[in-house]
């Protein structure tokens, strides 16, 4: 009785539809499968008809994008009223927000002589009314050779320290945790060694967090155990997902459905916390 609790798809920037995401969880045996888009809630329901006939559960979610000095933190929100109609407009505000960062962007990589359009990175999306993400960004570095990989891609121009990363004005992450409790879900950090700021993660923590994702593809065997001991020690959540957004060139990107999983007496305790926090 596993859950892989971080999973993304057409909804934001993963390659699958949601159903396939649920099909992938249910062929590895997972009891629960969460969907956690970046700032997108659209994939949810589809998942959830498939799951209901395939007997697995899925967990509505979401990954907020919230910024501190610069730098991208993501907030999971898990058991979301993914209907309340403030949380949506909330939703809508970021997603307008990314759009003006992938055109950034794509300016600051025409700026390094890469012939690359908003026009191309858009085409990417595969789902109507989807936002492209930095992932689609890539996707199209790679098909012009730019790069071979997407962590390639990331490393070089598109994350915190690539050539082309920028990150304009957006919520604070305390911001985002009270717009996921107002919606009555469950805030948790997503890969808080990605930071680099155990002293943020710990305030964080303190400010309302429900749990850390302790287990990432991005965290080594000690960070792994250094999250799930601070999870610990302030008696929180320590969650666990693969991140998977699909395979993109020959890399799965952040890693495959059901690599990093929690017990599944984890979704039963998000459950009895949503709504109380």
């Amino acid at each position: 009785m596993k859950a892989d609790l971080h999973t993304h798809s057409t909804a934001s920037d993963g390659l699958h539809e949601p159903s396939e995401n649920v099909k992938f969880a249910k062929k590895v045996g997972l009891a629960a499968i969460g969907i956690t888009d970046h700032d997108s809630v659209s994939g949810i329901d589809e998942a959830i008809e498939i799951a209901n006939q395939l007997g697995i559960e899925v967990v509505p979610g979401i990954e907020m994008s919230t910024v501190e000095k610069g730098q991208d933190i993501h907030i999971l929100g898990y058991f979301v009223n993914y209907k309340d109609k403030e949380f949506l407009r909330s939703l809508d505000e970021l997603l307008k927000v990314r759009e003006r960062r992938n055109e950034m962007m794509v300016e600051k990589l025409n700026e390094l002589g890469i012939d690359i359009t908003i026009k191309e990175v858009v085409a990417k999306v595969r789902r109507k009314g989807a936002k492209p993400g930095r992932p689609h960004i890539g996707e199209v570095l790679l098909d012009k050779g730019i790069v071979s990989t997407m962590e390639e891609a990331f490393d070089l121009y598109l994350g915190k320290k690539g050539k082309a990363f920028v990150n304009p004005i957006r919520i604070s992450p305390e911001e985002g945790i009270e717009i996921i409790k107002k919606a009555g879900g469950v805030p948790v950090l997503a890969h808080p060694g990605v930071y680099d700021d155990d002293e943020m993660v710990i305030r964080l923590i303190k400010y309302g967090l429900g749990g850390i994702e302790a287990y990432h593809p991005d965290h080594d065997q000690a960070g792994e155990r250094k999250y799930q001991e601070m999870a610990e020690r302030y008696r929180i959540l320590a969650t666990a997902g693969s991140d998977f957004h699909g395979t993109r060139g020959k890399t799965t990107f952040h890693a495959p459905i059901g690599t990093k999983t929690v017990s599944y007496h984890i979704v039963e305790k998000l459950k009895s916390l949503a709504g109380s926090i």
